[in-house]
């Protein structure tokens, strides 16, 4: 995929996580800078996803550790276990925010 094809993607796909926690009715704080999306928790900690251009990758630090995702089959897909970026940002959030939430594109 060409540079320009990847961040419509990056832009496209952060603005799909900002719209589904908006929805999720969950007291989670965001933030979008420059290409990177930080999400905000009332207990102080943070999920932060942000582009890696030269990989073409979505990497996401959580409290649980650091992931990165590529596009692969229509998702953006854990690099190590293959595990879909939407599905499992719905269990970092959860276990941040304390309650079960459901991230959807």
């Amino acid at each position: 995929m060409t540079s320009s094809e990847f961040n419509l993607l990056v832009e496209t796909t952060l603005a799909q996580i900002e719209q589904s926690v908006e929805t999720s009715g969950a007291d989670i704080d965001f933030e979008t800078t420059a290409g990177i999306l930080e999400l905000e928790f009332d207990n102080g900690s943070k999920i932060i996803i942000n582009r890696q251009s030269a990989t073409q990758e979505l990497w996401v630090a959580a409290k649980s550790g650091g992931y990165h995702y590529l596009w692969k089959d229509n998702a953006w897909r854990n690099t190590r276990d293959g595990s879909e970026l939407f599905a499992s940002l719905s269990r970092y959030v959860s276990e941040q925010a304390g309650e079960a939430l459901e991230l959807k594109p």
